[in-house]
């Protein structure tokens, strides 16, 4: 079973500025699904498990693609973890929705969420997500975790998941300057410049394509003597 992630890099999925590439996303849950009806599980850690943000995701997923949604709720406990464990088995593609990077994987860690997904992953369920569920997949991420953890005031480079080799960078167009002024010894190799309303897709755990919802993905590869952006 071939292995898919799509890593958007930010955009406002209730303005439908996401579309494009929201609907890449339906599209291959509903191959994964074959003649049943494909089921979205959305994941909302990062935004504390915010209803709004999963009922938007559902007027998306379902309104406009046909999609069974269901979320996953674990920051206030709501839910135990069989009834999680069924809705991992039933999903044909996982949505990890924006917010707190740092608090989301932390929070995946408690709670078990992390072996879920990666389990969900290795069955050839379709992951997906943006800005923080975006990032977390990568070996290395840029991010405004720690700024809302209250530890640091700035952009971080922090380690990721590391289901993907090389970095990622969210809302692009806003962190261009902190990124490259930033020193850290995990600004090295190959890192995925993403813009609000862009996202790369990998399959087997290799770039495949970009897709365009009006925002560049690039690649920028740092090297001893020298730094290449290259759109892609």
């Amino acid at each position: 079973m071939d292995k898919y992630i799509i890593a958007i890099g930010g955009g406002e999925l209730r303005s439908k500025e996401t579309l494009k590439i929201d609907g890449y996303i339906a599209n291959l849950a509903k191959q994964r699904a074959g003649d049943k009806r494909a089921v979205a599980l959305f994941i909302g850690t990062a935004s504390h498990d915010s209803m709004p943000y999963y009922n938007t995701f559902h007027k998306t997923y379902t309104g406009e693609y046909g999609l069974k949604t269901d979320c996953a709720l674990t920051v206030y406990g709501e839910m135990n973890e069989e009834k999680i464990k069924s809705k991992f088995e039933k999903a044909d593609m996982i949505y990890v929705g924006g917010g707190n990077t740092v608090f989301m994987l932390k929070k995946w860690k408690e709670c078990g969420l992390d072996k879920l997904i990666y389990d969900a992953y290795q069955r050839g369920v379709i992951i997906s997500g943006l800005s923080a569920g975006a990032i977390c997949w990568f070996e290395n991420m840029f991010t405004d975790g720690l700024i809302d953890e209250g530890i640091s005031n700035e952009y971080e480079f922090l380690n990721g998941l590391a289901y993907l080799k090389g970095g990622c960078c969210p809302h692009y167009q806003e962190r261009k300057e902190e990124f490259y002024s930033k020193p850290s010894p995990l600004k090295l190799g190959v890192w995925y410049a993403l813009e609000n309303n862009s996202a790369v897709v990998f399959k087997n755990g290799e770039f495949l394509e970009s897709i365009s919802s009006g925002g560049t993905a690039s690649k920028i590869e740092f090297k001893e003597d020298k730094v290449l952006e290259t759109a892609i």
